[in-house]
């Protein structure tokens, strides 16, 4: 297996279909939001959430284009939640994968909307598809609703602003934030790939797709922690330092950057192990996890 080959594949997919979205309607009144919108979804990026969507599909199924609009809504939703968390009354951050912030180009309240628009974009794009039933569109838009709401990342990014430099109560530490706030959109990713798939997963397939994506979001969140502390600006695309300044509590602060290594590894190893005998081949997936643990932005 070519995994860099495949990966480039799968990002080579999503991404031609982002590059079209909403060139429908530049020329209307609201041009400059569109502009906004577009250019934060095509602000680069790894792309991983559509990855994820488009190889669970083809590990079921053989195929990735049924995950196609599944994967370009969770890529949609992903880019609203980093605008928003860019924003002066959140993480306010003036530098995204190299460039501005979409408020830093655009002001405050046309990023507000852009990222308003775009999570409604990310849930018109699953609803209308048209490469999967009405049945699976359906499901699909109540997993990608769970990974966004009360019970993912907004209470994730709530929980992690509530008690910024702060010791939460028990119950409200790192583990509940980052499963929120990071894995839980990972792992909608994963379960919307089985949902596109026109061959319907098991009870175990669908359990294995979870477990390895509850590996791989925490594992991902810890070394998001890491970077933030060993990486530099031009690696990481933003600024570094971040968390400490803001007072965040992260793994990295907490437990010191030996014992993340450590953890990483471990959860990425549970993450193989999940998928191994549920799906044939599982080698792209397998591979995945480990270039996760080992990324340097």
């Amino acid at each position: 297996m070519d995994f860099e080959r495949e990966y480039r594949e799968a990002q080579a997919l999503a991404e031609g279909e982002l590059e079209n979205a909403f060139t429908d309607t530049m020329d209307g009144p609201h041009r400059e939001l569109l502009e906004a919108m577009r250019y934060s979804l095509l602000a680069g990026g790894k792309r991983v959430r559509p990855v994820l969507a488009l190889k669970f599909c083809q590990a079921l199924c053989g195929e990735m284009e049924p995950a196609l609009d599944y994967a370009c809504g969770v890529e949609m939703l992903h880019t609203y939640s980093l605008i928003h968390d860019d924003l002066p009354c959140m993480d306010d951050d003036n530098l995204r994968r190299g460039k501005p912030t979409c408020h830093i180009k655009y002001g405050e309240w046309v990023a507000l909307l852009a990222g308003d628009a775009l999570q409604a974009a990310a849930f018109e794009r699953l609803a209308a598809s048209k490469r999967t039933t009405p049945a699976a569109n359906g499901r699909a838009c109540a997993i990608l609703a769970r990974a966004a709401g009360r019970g993912g990342m907004c209470g994730g990014q709530y929980l992690d602003l509530k008690w910024e430099g702060r010791e939460p109560p028990e119950g409200y530490g790192l583990e509940q934030i980052d499963a929120w706030k990071t894995g839980a959109l990972l792992e909608a990713a994963c379960l919307l790939g089985l949902t596109a798939s026109p061959v319907e997963p098991t009870a175990e397939q669908w359990a294995a797709a979870e477990r390895y994506a509850q590996h791989v979001g925490m594992a991902f969140q810890i070394r998001d922690d890491m970077l933030d502390v060993e990486s530099t600006e031009e690696e990481l695309g933003k600024p570094i330092g971040s968390d400490a300044a803001n007072g965040k509590r992260t793994y990295a602060a907490v437990y010191g950057l030996d014992w993340c290594r450590e953890l990483v590894d471990q959860l990425t190893e549970k993450a193989k192990q999940s998928v191994r005998g549920a799906f044939e081949g599982p080698e792209f997936l397998c591979a995945l996890a480990d270039s996760l643990a080992k990324r340097k932005n």
